[in-house]
């Protein structure tokens, strides 16, 4: 099984924020994407939503997939290689 870390966080500030500890999730996920830091996969794991949820999120949020000339050369090499078997 894999092992978690718990963060300890005042209830005062979670009150102050007016967030609970799901909102922190989603708000810890949304950050490290943005900052590339996670990939798309893994923060939507750590935020606990669908991989379609969270591109909404995203969306909603106007932050932009990540996606670039890396990516697609990639893409293009797997295509390449399935159509050659």
């Amino acid at each position: 099984m894999e092992q978690s870390v718990a963060i300890e966080i005042p209830q005062r500030l979670l009150r102050a924020a007016r967030a609970t500890p799901d909102d922190l999730r989603i708000e810890l996920a949304v950050q490290l994407y943005e900052q590339r830091r996670l990939a798309i996969g893994h923060a939507r794991e750590l935020a606990g939503m669908s991989l379609w949820q969270f591109r909404q999120l995203l969306a909603s949020r106007g932050i932009a997939p990540h996606y670039d000339v890396s990516d697609l050369d990639d893409d293009m090499q797997t295509w390449a290689n399935l159509d050659s078997e």
